[in-house]
């Protein structure tokens, strides 16, 4: 009964809304890419740790849900899209695991709380990002094969890049926690 009061229409309609406009938002981050093979460079995960920390982790799975079941179904929402394929079998594809692990750092980044210090929102997010390329690179493993060198392909190119995300989201934290008033 407590759960159906506090969800009023308009804050139905809020939560829609944003769950909508985030997954258009981690649909255009998806074709800001710099290509490289197997796995392109986007600013997808700098999109998903956003969502996680303006959204809270309910809108935020919401929103990254919403997303994968539009490439899945589809819709050309993912990197590579639709020039290497759409769908399911784009989905289960080498950036299946990276995809996967967006949901677990859409919910780690939610966690970062307002009062969070500097090197605490820093360790989370990393934490965050970090299960992105776990999950990323046992699935391109499992795929390509675990003799290739899979951290050379998968990760080590995009190091630098995702540093800088994360400082600039750690720099920004207190403003964009603010976000989750007005949902």
């Amino acid at each position: 009964m407590e759960l159906t009061n506090n969800l009023t229409q308009p804050k139905i309609i809020k939560s829609l809304l944003a769950i909508i406009l985030g997954s258009i938002a981690l649909t255009i981050s998806a074709k800001i890419k710099i290509p490289f093979y197997p796995v392109p460079m986007t600013m997808q995960t700098f999109v998903v740790l956003f969502l996680g920390i303006s959204l809270g982790y309910k809108i935020g799975l919401a929103t990254i849900g919403l997303y994968l079941v539009e490439g899945i179904l589809g819709l050309p929402v993912f990197s590579n899209s639709p020039e290497k394929g759409v769908g399911l079998l784009y989905f289960t594809g080498p950036t299946m695991g990276y995809l996967i692990g967006f949901l677990t750092a859409v919910y780690l980044s939610s966690m970062i709380r307002f009062e969070d210090s500097f090197l605490v929102v820093l360790g989370k997010l990393f934490l965050a990002t970090s299960t992105i390329y776990i999950l990323g690179l046992l699935w391109l493993g499992i795929l390509i094969g675990w003799d290739k060198p899979i951290f050379s392909l998968g990760a080590k190119p995009f190091l630098l890049a995702e540093i800088f995300k994360i400082i600039i989201l750690t720099l920004l934290v207190k403003k964009i926690i603010n976000i989750r008033k007005f949902i």
